[in-house]
């Protein structure tokens, strides 16, 4: 465990329609409600300079990039990110809880697109450093139901700029098939700091049991909040 004046930093994974945004939301409030200080951020993106690289990469008409030329795009927002935001809140001593960090990387640009491994890791040492999550929190779906529940929410949407994010929406379902396995091998491997939650379940559910992990792993007191 970090030393108690360093924030904890925890980071949602998993494939489309899991519903990680949603879990972040409630998970920040149950920190307020514990009088915990915490951030919620995203990526890509997170700072202003890394939601421009956010467009250009979840945009239906973001471009069509090869799988190294995306990891680098995601690596130059995230290095934004890290040194900008997370770091700097860390070590004011608040919590950032984040919708997605490397290990969608490694799970998108690796498993799912064919990127070299170790050209990532390579690319995390450069732009992140020694930083690494304390909790990470993959939510599982099968990728069909997890696609249907994205294109749902897409289309219920009265953003339209928001109505556009889905460009890894769109890539085929092996491709996604792909992405989900990436996730779950990434948790096997590292179980001292990844679990898997079934998102199948509801919100409510979920949430319940994300409060109770991270109470237990991080070694906090949390309640449950209400979804809505």
């Amino acid at each position: 465990m970090a030393d108690k004046k360093r924030g904890m930093f925890i980071t949602f994974e998993g494939g489309e329609g899991t519903g990680k945004s949603t879990q972040v939301r409630m998970l920040c409030e149950a920190f307020a409600e514990a009088g915990i200080t915490a951030i919620a951020t995203r990526e890509p993106g997170g700072t202003p300079e890394a939601e421009r690289i956010r467009d250009l990469l979840v945009q239906r008409d973001g471009g069509d990039y090869d799988a190294l030329t995306e990891a680098l795009l995601l690596f130059a927002g995230r290095r934004e990110h890290v040194v900008k935001k997370i770091i700097p809140a860390l070590e004011k001593g608040e919590w950032v809880v984040s919708d997605r960090f490397a290990d969608s990387t490694r799970a998108m640009q690796g498993d799912g697109m064919g990127l070299n491994k170790q050209v990532i890791e390579n690319l995390y040492g450069m732009t992140a450093g020694d930083l690494k999550p304390d909790l990470t929190i993959v939510l599982d779906i099968d990728p069909v139901e997890g696609l249907a529940r994205s294109a749902q929410k897409t289309q219920s949407t009265q953003n339209k700029r928001v109505a556009q994010e889905d460009r890894y929406e769109r890539m085929s379902v092996d491709f996604h098939r792909r992405l989900r396995q990436g996730f779950l091998n990434i948790a096997e491997t590292d179980p001292q700091r990844c679990i898997v939650i079934d998102a199948a379940q509801t919100p409510e559910a979920v949430h319940k049991q994300v409060v109770d992990a991270v109470s237990q792993r991080l070694n906090v007191s949390l309640k449950a909040v209400k979804y809505g």
